[in-house]
């Protein structure tokens, strides 16, 4: 998914303006504003989806979101920012699909940990393999979207091959985490209503969380030339390794907690104490405390993911097997990333229209502490409702 998602990230588009703005800029919040699009349409669509469709689902977003990078490269300046528009839509509903194969089981966490360190790894190797192309291949930045995804279009047909054939879960996975089944209007509204409080502040604090994320993501080479480093393909992959293997253990082992509300409470912890990090870590750095690029950016990305990644798998996951109730976490997963997305979308104009003279670096610095400020404020609300309002369900 992110070779088809990510690469035109490592591209700059000196020069290109449009509406006034930086090109880069045009073309990132297009794919965004598509991708939220689709979560807000996949809150119903992937809680409904019934599960025999979806192989065909995955390859069908994919291929459609190719098509798109086609586009892209085919169509020249200033129209085919649409194209990248286009490409969002079908992109935001694979991660409802493909985590749909994976809860509702005993070994979720185990998995989704795996499939967690593949993303922060895949979001490296694909934008590395896009400046390789540029710098060695001389491919254009319009045309190296689409040919870093054609690279990877047979493997991933494979792929969802294998992951068609994942067995179905057993009586031991549904006593433990409850039967997950697609979902109504009427169930949608009845779980949103009773932890309505809770998942509200959860959905802010996400919406910061992937502003953050998708800034650093979508700005790592403008953030490495204002480190002073240049032209090394390498150095995205080399940055993200060490924090895919760390969250691969860190989040594995939840694995062995089997009281669902005891994984909730510690998954909560670790959120909070990731993000306080990354304040503390940006201070270090801004001060000269911590003075290696490298170490940074591997640490605020440890303390980003050891967040991200929970709110997008396990934490809904073990708040649906404490609550109880119907429904999968393919609904709480899309609505938090709905917004999640739209907050990013407000961060880059923001940052456009009102910071524009910031330099990258020093606006990324600023967003981590405000993130480290309010995650301290969210937890100390979500810890006392959500202790509340689910120890009378703790009962696995």
């Amino acid at each position: 998914m992110y070779a088809f998602r990510k690469p035109f990230a490592v591209a700059k588009f000196d020069g290109l303006i449009l509406f006034g703005i930086d090109y880069k800029v045009v073309l990132i919040i297009s794919q965004v504003l598509g991708y939220a699009i689709s979560k807000f349409f996949g809150i119903k669509f992937i809680s409904e989806f019934r599960p025999e469709y979806r192989a065909i689902g995955i390859i069908g977003c994919i291929s459609l979101t190719g098509l798109t990078l086609l586009g892209f490269a085919l169509v020249p300046f200033p129209y085919n920012f649409v194209f990248m528009f286009l490409n969002g839509l079908p992109l935001g509903m694979v991660w409802g699909l493909v985590f749909s194969y994976l809860e509702g089981r005993k070994a979720t966490e185990l998995m989704a940990a795996i499939l967690s360190s593949a993303f922060i790894v895949a979001s490296g190797v694909v934008k590395s393999i896009g400046k390789w192309l540029m710098v060695s291949h001389h491919v254009s930045e319009f045309w190296m979207p689409f040919i870093t995804g054609a690279i990877f279009f047979v493997p991933l047909l494979l792929f969802v091959w294998i992951l068609n054939r994942t067995p179905k879960p057993t009586e031991e996975d549904i006593a433990l985490r409850h039967i997950r089944e697609p979902m109504t209007s009427d169930d949608r509204k009845k779980l949103f209503r009773s932890l309505a409080p809770g998942l509200i502040v959860m959905i802010f604090l996400y919406m910061m969380l992937t502003a953050f994320r998708d800034f650093r993501d979508n700005f790592s080479v403008e953030v490495w030339e204002e480190l002073g480093i240049r032209n090394n393909a390498a150095i995205f992959t080399q940055s993200e390794m060490p924090a895919a293997l760390l969250i691969l253990v860190l989040f594995a082992m939840f694995i062995l907690i089997k009281k669902n509300y005891s994984a909730f409470r510690t998954m909560h912890i670790i959120i909070t104490v990731g993000l306080v990090s990354i304040g503390v870590v940006n201070f270090m750095f801004f001060s000269g405390l911590l003075k290696s690029p490298m170490m940074w950016t591997i640490l605020t990305g440890l303390g980003l993911y050891a967040a991200y990644f929970p709110f997008n798998s396990m934490l809904f996951e073990r708040l649906l097997a404490t609550n109880r109730s119907k429904g999968n976490a393919g609904y709480l997963i899309y609505l938090a990333d709905s917004f999640g997305y739209l907050g990013s979308i407000l961060i880059l104009l923001y940052k456009e229209f009102f910071f524009g003279k910031i330099s990258y670096l020093h606006f990324f610095l600023y967003m981590g502490y405000g993130l480290s400020v309010v995650s301290l404020l969210s937890f100390g609300f979500t810890h006392f409702y959500f202790r509340n309002k689910l120890r009378s369900t703790t009962i696995a």
